[in-house]
């Protein structure tokens, strides 16, 4: 029994170590066509980032848009309840826009783009590597990291800010609209509320967790396209992998950049 167990921590650690490495092997080289391509003369895919930008930004804003605000919604009536105990209504609207613009609109965008995004990433580069299209381009001569991996993550780059502070505005938006419903308070002054609340510093620690998030969705969506090695079952495993894993590392990056910015002042 102990031997099967120290087995399986070891597989289990050696199967760790190897993943860190091609996902840090998989970051520099993405690194490399992102920023040091260009000057060695490589053509960077605009139409292709673009496009891949809409989908993953604009293709996702309804169900950002309405879990955004129904989160706001339910922010401002679970902190309603508690703090009118202590007479503390007007308080709500600072809960509301502190909450959402630190954790939960960067946290929630996130996982919803991850879900909707990443697993199509896996999806279809897991596709093209079962198909042999990834070694074609490959004998074409035609770098498949500059052509699959950089376009995807540097639209995520772009998409996941821009979704964030949607995200804000909709979950504020949803905060209030609860105010107004219970309260009846106006909602000038709930947003006046707000305004006075937020410090610029929650606003950009919020983008600078979905810059992070949007890299770490790309790249394990990526990495775990291209280890696709078997049939059709294989990219289904990969679809689901990539979605666990990012959610799992979000969560995670989370934690680090708030420990980061909150906890050391």
């Amino acid at each position: 029994m102990l031997t099967a167990v120290v087995r399986g921590l070891g597989a289990a650690t050696r199967r760790f170590l190897v993943e860190t490495g091609a996902m840090w092997a998989l970051v520099m080289v993405s690194l490399d066509r992102m920023f040091l391509g260009p000057l060695r003369g490589e053509r960077m895919r605009l139409g292709a980032t673009i496009a891949q930008a809409a989908r993953a930004g604009a293709g996702s804003l309804p169900l950002v848009a309405l879990i955004s605000f129904l989160v706001g919604v339910i922010l401002a009536l679970q902190s309603l309840f508690q703090l009118q105990k202590l007479g503390a209504q007007s308080l709500v609207a600072d809960l509301v826009a502190i909450a959402v613009t630190r954790e939960m609109a960067p946290l929630l965008t996130a996982i919803i783009v991850a879900g909707r995004y990443g697993s199509s990433i896996a999806a279809e580069i897991g596709t093209m590597k079962v198909s042999q299209e990834v070694d074609a381009l490959t004998v074409m001569g035609v770098d498949p990291y500059a052509f699959l991996v950089v376009p995807r993550l540097i639209a995520l780059l772009i998409a996941l800010p821009g979704l964030v502070i949607f995200a804000d505005v909709m979950g504020i938006l949803g905060g209030m609209t609860a105010v107004l419903l219970v309260l009846n308070q106006s909602g000038g002054a709930f947003l006046s509320d707000a305004a006075a609340a937020l410090e610029l510093r929650d606003i950009y620690v919020g983008l600078v967790k979905s810059v992070a998030f949007g890299g770490i969705i790309g790249l394990v969506g990526c990495r775990l396209g291209l280890a696709v090695g078997g049939g059709a079952d294989e990219v289904g495993r990969a679809t689901t992998s990539a979605v666990v894993r990012s959610i799992v590392l979000i969560i995670v990056i989370d934690l680090l950049v708030t420990a980061v910015f909150y906890v050391q002042g």
